[in-house]
Parts: structure tokens; C-alpha cells; sequence
């Protein structure tokens, strides 16, 4: 009987030999309409407001409305940098649902305890405060105060005299859009409530790992093939830290993990 790892493979050099090569090609051409597709954003659906649950809810609405942010910008980036738990660490010392660097980033923004990066209203908060900081110094250029949110605003400052940023910043944008996009799915003009059933609550999905790339593109890539094939399956893709970007399938209990089991398992690919 085959490993679960030679199934895994099998389909990753499917992948790389038929459609996925396309899709990896389509994540990185995209990234030169990203600049029109956030103005968009901000011009047309930035007052909509997913209509999902999501954790720290309060504390996301009163950042967003003390910054005069969208809700949904917000939710996007700590869905991306985190996934929304509030105790995630990166190899590059950030931390928190925002993913706040210490002690640089965070004494900027009046942090000046570590600890106090874990509580998630302060988290949010900060990262609110330091998103508005960069759309304000952008021009409300939301591309460029996103990539300067992940590369420092000295770094794409520099790069923009010389220029233009790094293709690993103009990745990130990408990346926080794609989670926007995730979050925009079944929006709702913003009224000052939330309004879903708990059975669709982001709230309540669990996370088990399918495989682990250490390039953006081939994670990115493969979200798009599985996609493709198993439309039905509920699956994210996110990053984990330096060179590390996974592929996950999400859950809500023991029922709907064992059907997503099944339906992987039907694609060559084996989960523990």
C-alpha cells in the first residue's frame, strides 16, 4: 500500500504538470491589477460587512470605527496573518490575531509589554491604529500601506524611490485580498449588527493541515487545483511564517471532517 506521503506526490506532480502550473501563473499576473482592485474596494464595498461571525467581533467593530476603518479590512488581515487566534507567534517575532513585531512595531504604537500583545482587543486595536497610520502616509493607496504593513513603511519607501516594491510585497497584498475575498462572500450593507445562524460561524471551523509548500505561488497554486476538483471542499490556504505556507482543510466536527476525509482520500490524498 502506498504512503500517505507518495499520494501526496503523485498529486503535486499533477499538479505541476497539468493546471496548477496555470494557477500559479494566474496568482502572480494578478498582482499587477491589485493597486485598481483595492480602490474598488475602498470606492464600492468597503462599508459591506461579511455576515458571519467572527471571534472578538466587539473588538473588531470598535477598531475599526475609532480608526475609521472598514470592518472587513480588518477581519481580512488578522484572518490572514493569523487565522484569528489570538496566541499566534511567527518566526519573525510578531505576534497576536495582528501579528504585531516586537518590540519595534508595537513600542511605535504605545506597546511596551510583550504580554500585552496577547490580549486581542489590544492586538486589534494596534493593528488598526498602524493600518490607518500607512493609508494615511500611502494617500489612502491601500496596495501600498498593506505591503508596507508587512515590509516596514522604510522598506517600500526606499523601494519606491528606487522604483517600485518587492514582488514579496506586492504578494501580501494579494494575499490579504484573497482573505478579503473569503470574507466578502455573503456581505451585507453595514447596519451596526452582524446578523448568521451559529452553523455558518467562522467561529466554529477547525483546522487540520493537508501539506506544507515553502513557496507562496505553489501553496496558492494548489488551494486552486484542489478547488477545482473537489469545489464542495471546504479549504484555506494561509501562511505560517518564513518559507512556510499551508494548505489546510477546515471543519466543523467529527461528521463533516470524516466526509472531507473521503473526499481527499478520493483525489490520492491522506490525511492523519
Amino acid at each position: 500500500m502506498k504512503s500517505s506521503w507518495s499520494y501526496v506526490k503523485l498529486i503535486i506532480c499533477f499538479f505541476l504538470l497539468g493546471d496548477g502550473q496555470s494557477a500559479i501563473s494566474a496568482v502572480r499576473n494578478h498582482t499587477a491589477d491589485l493597486e485598481a482592485a483595492w480602490k474598488h474596494y475602498l470606492t464600492v464595498d468597503a462599508h459591506k460587512n461579511p455576515t458571519k461571525p467572527f471571534p472578538f467581533q466587539r473588538c473588531f467593530k470598535s477598531a475599526a470605527q475609532e480608526h475609521d476603518l472598514p470592518l472587513s479590512l480588518i477581519l481580512a488581515v488578522a484572518r490572514g496573518e493569523s487565522g484569528f487566534n489570538p496566541n499566534a507567534k511567527s518566526d519573525r517575532n510578531c505576534h497576536g490575531l495582528m501579528q504585531i513585531l516586537w518590540p519595534e512595531t508595537a513600542k511605535h504604537l504605545g506597546i511596551y509589554r510583550l504580554s500585552v500583545l496577547y490580549d486581542p482587543c489590544t492586538n486589534i486595536r494596534a493593528g488598526a491604529k498602524y493600518l490607518r497610520e500607512l493609508l494615511d502616509h500611502y494617500h489612502q493607496n491601500l496596495h501600498l500601506a498593506l505591503a508596507a504593513y508587512n515590509y516596514g513603511p522604510n522598506r517600500i519607501d526606499n523601494a519606491l524611490r528606487s522604483g517600485d516594491i518587492p514582488e514579496g510585497a506586492k504578494w501580501y497584498s494579494g494575499y490579504i485580498y484573497h482573505h478579503l475575498g473569503k470574507l466578502m462572500h455573503g456581505t451585507a450593507v453595514s447596519n451596526g449588527s452582524v446578523a448568521a445562524s451559529k452553523s455558518s460561524s467562522y467561529i466554529r471551523q477547525k483546522r487540520i493541515p493537508i501539506i506544507t509548500f515553502s513557496s507562496p505561488f505553489r501553496a496558492a497554486g494548489f488551494y486552486e487545483h484542489l478547488r477545482k476538483q473537489a469545489p464542495d471542499l471546504n479549504i484555506e490556504w494561509y501562511r505560517q511564517g518564513a518559507r512556510r505556507y499551508q494548505v489546510v482543510l477546515r471543519y466543523t466536527d467529527k461528521q463533516s471532517l470524516k466526509i472531507s476525509k473521503i473526499k481527499l482520500r478520493r483525489l490520492g490524498l491522506r490525511l492523519k
